[in-house]
C-alpha cells in the first residue's frame, strides 16, 4: 500500500483556527463559581500548555535503517520487465528498506500543509517520534538510494522551516486570545448575575450543582489538570486600589534615598528605629492609618496600612541574615495575612559589603517556597515582585514585593554577614 504524502491533510491555518475554537468552547464550559474564583494567570497558563504546539525538528544524527525485508514489486509498468502480450500484473523480487528519521516536537503537524509549501512532498508515515520512509528497490545501487533519502529529508526540513514560523505565530496568539475570551466570559457571568439580582426574588439553590468543570484527558500531556479554585460560591468584593500599594512602596523608596544622602544619621539604627522612620512618612500620606507592631490575623506585623477598614499594605522590616533568614521572614509574613490580605512587602536591609551577592540570591529563595506561583520580574535594580498563594488556599493569590537596600555600616562596628 502506498504511503500518504506528508503535509496533505489540509491547511495548517485551518487546523489552528479549529484549535482556537476548541479553546474558546472549553472556557465556556467552566462552572460559574470555579471560573470567577480561579486565578486568571494560572488558568491562562494551563490553557497555553494544553493548546500550544512544539514545531517538529529533525534529529539528523539519529537517522538509521529501521527495517529491511524482501518483497514482491509490481513491475508491469516498467518497460524493461513488462511483456507486450501480458496485460496483467507482473512481480519481481526486490527489497524494501525503511529509513527512520527521528524528530522532536508534535508529529501531528506533519499532516498539515504550511502557509507555503512544495508541490511534491515525500511519502511516509509518523510512527511515535520517528518518520518512516520506505524505499522499494530492485537494484542494489546504494548511492542512488542515499541520494533519494537525503533529498527527501531536505524536502521535509524545508517545509518544517515554514511550519516552525506558523507554529510560533499561533503560539504567540494564544495569550491575547485567552485573555480576551476570559474577559468576555467573566463579563457575561457578572451581567447575568446582576440581571437575576435585579429581579428581587429569592434564588432556589440547586442540590448537587457542580462548581467545577473537569477537563478531559487530551492527546498532548500525560497529566494535565486545570488549576485549582475554591469550591465556595463566588462573592464579589471591592478591589483594593493598586495605586495605594504602589504609593506606599514609593514613600519607602523615597525615604531610603534620604538615608543614602545622610548615611551617618542612620548608621546606628536597628530594625525598630528604621521601622519608625518609615511609619512617620507613611502616616503623613495615609492620615494616621499606618501602624507598627500591629496584630493582624495570627501575628504582629512591623508595618500595617489600613484604608477604609481594609489592609492596603503589610510589610516586614528585616536585616539580611542569610538565605534561611529571608525564607523565615516570608513564612512569617504569610502567617500574618488573612484570606483578604493580598498586598505585602519585605523591606530588606543589608549592612554587609557584598550587596550584589544578596540581590542574586533573592529570586531563588522565593522560588523555592511551597507557596511560590510566579516571578513578576524586577521593578528596579533592587526591587523584586512575586506572586504567592495563601498557605491554605492555592487559588487565592497575594503580591510580595521585596525591596532591598544597602544601609550604612556603623563606623566602629564590624560589617555584618
Amino acid at each position: 500500500m502506498e504511503r500518504p504524502l506528508f503535509y496533505s491533510g489540509g491547511y495548517i491555518q485551518d487546523f489552528f483556527e479549529a484549535r482556537r475554537e476548541a479553546l474558546r468552547l472549553e472556557i465556556e464550559k467552566y462552572g460559574r463559581d470555579y471560573f470567577l474564583n480561579v486565578s486568571e494567570a494560572d488558568l491562562a497558563k494551563h490553557l497555553i500548555d494544553k493548546y500550544s504546539f512544539t514545531a517538529p525538528s529533525i534529529k539528523e544524527d539519529g537517522i538509521c535503517v529501521a527495517n529491511e525485508e524482501e518483497v514482491r514489486i509490481d513491475v508491469s509498468r516498467d518497460p524493461m520487465w513488462s511483456d507486450m502480450d501480458d496485460d496483467g500484473p507482473r512481480y519481481a523480487k526486490g527489497i524494501a528498506i525503511t529509513i527512520a528519521v527521528p524528530f522532536e516536537g508534535d508529529g501531528v503537524l506533519f499532516n498539515f500543509r504550511p502557509s507555503s509549501y512544495t508541490l511534491s512532498p515525500p511519502r511516509g508515515e509518523v510512527v511515535g517520534q520517528e518518520i518512516h520512509i520506505i524505499y522499494m528497490r530492485l537494484s542494489h545501487d546504494a548511492e542512488e538510494l542515499k541520494r533519494d533519502y537525503q533529498g527527501d529529508v531536505r524536502e521535509i526540513k524545508s517545509n518544517l522551516q515554514v511550519i516552525q514560523r506558523d507554529v510560533q505565530q499561533y503560539n504567540e496568539s494564544l495569550l491575547p486570545f485567552i485573555r480576551d475570551s476570559i474577559r468576555r466570559r467573566k463579563e457575561k457571568i457578572i451581567k447575568d448575575t446582576g440581571l437575576v439580582a435585579s429581579l428581587g426574588l429569592p434564588i432556589r439553590k440547586r442540590d448537587g450543582a457542580p462548581k467545577t468543570y473537569a477537563i478531559p484527558e487530551i492527546r498532548k500531556k500525560a497529566v494535565l489538570t486545570p488549576p485549582p479554585a475554591t469550591e465556595k460560591a463566588f462573592k464579589p468584593e471591592p478591589a483594593l486600589d493598586m495605586a495605594l500599594y504602589e504609593n506606599a512602596l514609593d514613600i519607602i523608596k523615597g525615604m531610603v534615598h534620604v538615608m543614602e544622602r545622610s548615611p551617618r544619621a542612620f548608621a546606628t539604627m536597628g530594625e525598630e528605629d528604621l521601622r519608625q522612620h518609615f511609619l512617620v512618612q507613611l502616616n503623613g500620606q495615609f492620615e494616621g492609618s499606618a501602624t507598627g507592631e500591629t496584630f493582624n490575623y495570627e501575628g504582629k506585623t512591623d508595618i500595617l496600612v489600613r484604608k477604609d477598614d481594609r489592609n492596603v499594605f503589610i510589610a516586614e522590616c528585616k536585616f539580611w541574615k542569610g538565605e534561611k533568614g529571608l525564607s523565615e521572614t516570608i513564612d512569617q509574613i504569610l502567617s500574618y495575612t488573612s484570606w483578604r490580605d493580598t498586598k505585602t512587602a519585605i523591606i530588606l536591609f543589608n549592612r554587609g559589603k557584598n550587596f550584589s551577592a544578596v540581590l542574586e540570591k533573592i529570586p531563588g529563595i522565593v522560588k523555592a517556597l511551597g507557596c511560590f506561583k510566579r516571578d513578576e520580574g524586577k521593578r528596579g535594580e533592587t526591587e523584586f515582585r512575586f506572586v504567592l498563594h495563601q498557605p491554605d488556599d492555592v487559588s487565592r493569590e497575594l503580591i510580595l514585593t521585596i525591596m532591598a537596600f544597602n544601609v550604612p555600616v556603623p563606623e566602629k562596628a564590624a560589617p555584618g554577614a
